[in-house]
């Protein structure tokens, strides 16, 4: 009987294993090239803060769009013009009560630091020195659109028009001005702030505003988590860092 009871003393005590939690699915964001920096920033902040993956994708607003009416699987889209949500939602592909403004943007005009050429004013783009200016393709692209405006109403686009390199989005004209493709340009203020360019702020009367807006995808797998994220981006935590670069948040924007 000690035996046994020796025995069965000497048996290892069973260990039970936590279950493993399973990673959420990635929610993937359909966002405005302007959007780079602020909603990587954002969305790295959100999955430490809830653990939900965000898998960010960049273009021009009218590309995006068009991709979506394709059936590109994306859960949340992010346009820099709010027309383009509204013509989503007209369409049926975006769920009406989650359009939301989240920010007003701003253009700059850009010059590479590099270059030898000084830009303060859009009247300085007539300077037959600056041989290459971008922006982004007014076709497709909220801020390209901006950019044409602003030119126009400074009395300057038929002097610069002949000269005009178009980057696919504001993103890739931001780079022909940083690679020197391009010695000057119009770009969004949020992707200014980088080493190789000086950049002066362009007057917002100059163009139509850029209000930009969201809206989760009909089609989301996971319309839930898109709608938190949007929240995410418009509430205490996502306002300031849009804030950081350059833009202007909804309950600050001119009526």
């Amino acid at each position: 009987m000690m035996w046994l009871i020796a025995a069965c003393a000497e048996q290892p005590a069973s260990v039970s294993t936590p279950p493993v939690l399973a990673t959420p699915a990635p929610l993937t964001v359909a966002a405005a090239a302007d959007l780079q920096f602020a909603f990587t920033d954002i969305a790295a902040l959100y999955e430490a803060q809830t653990g939900q993956p965000v898998t960010l994708v960049f273009g021009s607003t009218g590309q995006l769009a068009q991709q979506i009416e394709s059936g590109a699987p994306f859960d949340l889209f992010a346009a820099a013009n709010i027309a383009f949500v509204e013509e989503l939602r007209d369409k049926g592909l975006v769920i009406d009560d989650t359009i939301a403004l989240y920010a007003e943007g701003r253009i700059v005009l850009a010059v590479n630091r590099a270059a030898g050429v000084t830009a303060v004013a859009l009247d300085d783009l007539r300077n037959p020195a600056i041989q290459h200016i971008t922006i982004a393709n007014p076709e497709h692209a909220p801020y390209g659109v901006a950019a044409k405006e602003a030119l126009i109403h400074a009395g300057v686009w038929e002097a610069v028009e002949p000269r005009l390199v178009y980057g696919e989005n504001v993103r890739q004209t931001l780079q022909y001005i940083q690679t020197g493709d391009a010695q000057a340009g119009i770009v969004a203020l949020s992707v200014a702030d980088v080493p190789e360019i000086t950049w002066k702020l362009i007057d917002a009367d100059l163009h139509t505003p850029l209000r930009q807006a969201l809206a989760v995808v009909k089609s989301s797998s996971q319309p839930d988590a898109a709608r938190a994220f949007a929240a995410f981006i418009n509430g205490p935590e996502g306002r300031p860092i849009m804030q950081r670069y350059g833009f202007v948040l909804p309950g600050e924007l001119k009526e």
